[in-house]
């Protein structure tokens, strides 16, 4: 009798025990992403509109770059630095003729007193005063800026 009162007693607590704390709640889904539940969508916004904008600017700072760099590359032809040479030998003696002319070295017979030539747009003016032994050189850029320097004729003894 003992087993049978223990049978009988532990299909009794078993039972309780199933029985009596069984709770459930009700299956609710949520959306994660804050463009479909509502819920952080304005952070959410701009996070996207942040992420577009730097790709806008990475996009035109890349384009910027390799314009650049094909410029510099060009800049960089054999044919190009040659040509660079070439002209600054031409305006370095040019500027020396007109230095010639200004300060009486390099003519013959009666030195010019005055002298004007034009260069890519600007003009340059310049006139000696024997009588202050100052010369007077005017450049006129193509905007109409003016720049003038004064210029002592006497030896430049260093």
């Amino acid at each position: 009798m003992k087993s049978t009162l223990k049978s009988v007693l532990g299909v009794i607590l078993l039972c309780t025990f199933v029985t009596s704390t069984s709770t459930s709640s009700e299956i609710v889904h949520e959306f994660k992403n804050p463009a479909f539940s509502g819920n952080g969508y304005s952070s959410h916004v701009l996070s996207v509109e942040q992420l577009q904008a730097n790709r806008k600017k990475g996009v035109a700072d890349d384009a910027k770059s390799a314009a650049s760099a094909a410029e510099r590359a060009e800049k960089n032809k054999t044919i190009n630095k040659f040509i660079a040479n070439v002209e600054s030998r031409i305006y370095a003696n040019l500027s020396k003729q007109l230095v010639d002319n200004m300060f009486g070295e390099g003519c013959s017979g009666t030195c010019p007193t005055s002298g004007t030539a034009d260069i890519e747009g600007s003009t340059i003016y310049w006139v000696k005063d024997t009588t202050t032994e100052i010369i007077t050189l005017t450049i006129t850029d193509p905007n109409g800026t003016v720049t003038e320097m004064t210029v002592p004729m006497g030896d430049f003894n260093f």
